[in-house]
């Protein structure tokens, strides 16, 4: 056999393999939800599969929960397991981002192969019912004269309730550090902690919160996101004087090592799942806002909220510096 036969045959095979990934990428996914089902990240995961499948981008798509630590135990198995494998994706947001920090975990996000940003879901300042805060100017007064006695319920450390209640202690004058802060394992603890009287205040995605404060159950104060939800009648924390911003957004990701060609196939997939009719019906039901970015400009994103949310957790002591 010539060179030039073998070099013709070893162009085929290598044509023929890119095309096989590519296809199966195309047939039959994974989607590692790194937390428990129910939550948003499970929720998200499970978002996808119905589009993927509801519009034939996709023959089969398996959703795994890998619950823990912020997102960082699914995240450890996704980087150690999936290794080149296109078929394979991890929904994430910036809870991860923090518990990567916090948790010290020996994995992170340059790991694994940024596809895009989906999802933005506002977060909710809420007090209960009967609670003498009526405003959110009283609590920051309150947070002002001693952070200490200002109790919050929200998710795990370092995610976004965390970061949300750390950047408005600063906006009210106070430190940071000082912020009292209880983290809930799930929406119903914080929940119940609230409606007992246990917590002062708590934060989380204004969906989580949409029926107890419908049923005048928790008093919403204040969302966290740059404008108002459409239907919502509750003003936000810029409209309120406090120059402060919080987005619990999620985020898509491919495996580590996969090739240029096999990220492009799955951004396409993905921006057609977001282009859909479905895709946008789900975000109305949940209330989630249309947070899509993808490309460098989502890889520059990533780059800057890491070093935003580094520099929230030190001023509050959970990263040393």
């Amino acid at each position: 056999m010539s060179y030039f036969t073998k070099t013709i045959r070893g162009v085929a095979v290598a044509a023929l393999t890119l095309v096989a990934s590519t296809t199966f990428a195309q047939e039959e996914l994974k989607i590692i939800a790194p937390a428990g089902p129910g939550g948003g990240w499970d929720s998200a995961a499970r978002s996808i599969q119905q589009v993927l499948t509801q519009n034939g981008l996709a023959k089969s798509v398996q959703v795994v929960n890998v619950p823990g630590a912020g997102g960082t135990i699914g995240l450890a198995q996704f980087v150690n397991t999936a290794k080149g494998d296109p078929s394979q994706l991890l929904v994430n947001g910036i809870t991860m981002v923090g518990a990567i920090l916090s948790n010290k975990a020996p994995v992170n996000l340059d790991q694994v192969t940024p596809i895009a940003r989906l999802t933005g879901d506002p977060l909710v300042i809420v007090v209960p019912a009967n609670s003498p805060i009526k405003a959110i100017e009283e609590l920051a007064a309150a947070v002002k004269a001693d952070p200490a006695k200002v109790t919050w319920a929200g998710g795990s450390a370092g995610g976004a309730d965390h970061i949300l209640a750390a950047l408005f202690t600063k906006a009210a004058g106070s430190d940071p550090a000082k912020v009292n802060y209880v983290a809930f394992s799930g929406g119903g603890e914080a929940l119940a902690a609230m409606l007992g009287g246990k917590v002062t205040a708590g934060v989380s995605g204004y969906g989580e919160f949409e029926s107890q404060i419908k049923a005048g159950k928790l008093r919403a104060l204040a969302l966290s996101a740059g404008k108002r939800l459409a239907g919502v009648d509750v003003p936000t924390l810029k409209e309120q004087g406090m120059n402060v911003e919080v987005v619990n957004w999620r985020a898509i990701m491919g495996a580590p090592d996969i090739t240029d060609e096999e990220r492009k196939a799955l951004t396409d997939k993905i921006e057609k799942v977001v282009q859909s009719k479905e895709w946008a019906e789900i975000l109305k039901q949940k209330g989630w806002d249309d947070y899509y970015l993808a490309g460098e400009p989502f890889q520059a994103f990533l780059k800057e909220e890491q070093e935003r949310v580094g520099e929230v957790l030190r001023s509050v002591g959970l990263v040393k510096s």
